[in-house]
């Protein structure tokens, strides 16, 4: 499936259920490379606006880059008391945006979709001088009987899971990427309790898994409500998640 339209019927289910980024991304950005409001992101595969809306909040000025359709309605839709959002009809190798214009170039959840010799080229060309890019994950861990049932799930229905889900962050695509510049690499760990309404929406937002349309997707839902039922306590199960952010100079 084309990754620029493999979300569009899941963008409601992405806004609502996906995680966000923790605010001490913030605060080791504003450390690490001196982020402060007047810095222009462009966050390139910005979905529905998850990663925007942190820097959004900071203060700084945010060009989303988007190709799909609905994925980038959903994000004007959420976004629209932030003036300084930008939807923008792009891609990661071809963002539109102006030559030399970008103080950060940030990725989150999205650089395993691009054609990374292309974007990379892209990235230089938006880049002022002292530009970052930044490439950020967030990463479920396998860390209790229920995160291993619910790792078992995306495993057992989805497409190409092993080679769609969880080598997002191969840590040589990420060198390959930045050469010749080097990179700093930052993790942050956070444990959410989630109802199974989250869990359930977190699931089904997922590309390569069934969507509610899907034959499949009724024995899956049974699997993840029998595990739920199982596992959880006072109506809540733990998922960890860590959240990796790659830092480095675009030139």
């Amino acid at each position: 499936m084309n990754s620029t339209t493999r979300f569009t019927g899941r963008a409601d289910l992405y806004a609502r259920y996906r995680p966000g980024y923790p605010p001490v991304v913030i605060d080791h950005l504003r450390e690490a490379i001196g982020l402060h409001p007047r810095m222009l992101i462009a966050d390139i595969g910005s979905g529905t606006g998850i990663s925007a809306e942190v820097f959004l909040k900071n203060g700084n000025t945010v060009y989303g880059v988007e190709p799909n359709d609905a994925m980038r309605a959903k994000a004007e839709l959420l976004l629209q008391d932030y003036p300084a959002f930008n939807s923008v009809n792009g891609q990661a190798e071809a963002t539109t945006l102006e030559d030399n214009s970008m103080d950060i170039i940030l990725a989150s959840q999205s650089f395993h979709w691009f054609r990374q010799a292309e974007a990379r080229r892209e990235f230089s060309r938006i880049a002022q001088k002292d530009a970052y890019i930044l490439l950020m994950w967030n990463m479920r861990e396998i860390s209790n009987p229920f995160s291993a049932a619910y790792e078992n799930i995306f495993a057992t229905y989805g497409t190409n899971y092993s080679d769609d889900g969880r080598d997002v962050t191969a840590e040589s695509k990420t060198i390959s990427f930045f050469a010749p510049c080097p990179f700093e690499k930052v993790i942050f760990s956070s444990t959410q309790e989630l109802t199974y309404e989250v869990v359930r929406g977190r699931l089904l937002s997922t590309s390569f898994m069934p969507s509610e349309e899907d034959d499949i997707c009724e024995e899956m839902l049974a699997v993840l409500k029998e595990n739920f039922d199982r596992y959880a306590e006072n109506g809540k199960v733990k998922l960890d998640y860590t959240t990796t952010l790659y830092m480095a100079k675009a030139h």
